[in-house]
């Protein structure tokens, strides 16, 4: 299966407090353990919501909304996706993840559709046009 693992925001991350030359040598090793294990496909820490923006779609209109943006629990600060053979694969791995915060911090893991999660309204030619772009 499929996941992405999403670290959560933290007052500092949102301030634009880099990380340690100590905690990115921690999180490099965790990192390699994940790529010598065949689980990390993709994986990226993300600037401040302060550098971001929001698009909000209501009918055919789009509205741009700068950040920052206030609920710093509920922002990402960075990603992996893994294909991990379950759920309880993926909480393992994250167990052994280093701290990514200065202060305590969450990551949260959710799996990600799969084509046959979609049933049959994921016709053949569906199928055919997403393995197309997904090369």
């Amino acid at each position: 299966m499929k996941v992405m693992v999403m670290v959560k925001a933290s007052p500092s991350s949102e301030a634009g407090v880099m990380p340690s030359e100590t905690l990115l040598a921690e999180m490099g090793a965790f990192n390699q353990q994940l790529v010598d294990a065949g689980v990390m496909l993709a994986g990226e820490g993300l600037h401040p919501s302060s550098k971001g923006v929001r698009v909000r779609f209501s009918g055919a209109g789009r509205t741009v909304v700068d950040g920052p943006f206030a609920e710093t629990k509920e922002l990402v600060a960075g990603f992996w996706m893994w294909k991990v053979d379950s759920m309880d694969d993926a909480i393992a791995w994250v167990k052994r993840c280093p701290n990514p915060m200065l202060e305590d911090s969450e990551i949260e893991i959710r799996p990600v559709f799969e084509p046959e999660d979609f049933g049959e309204a994921f016709t053949p030619e569906l199928r055919e046009q997403e393995e197309r772009l997904s090369r």
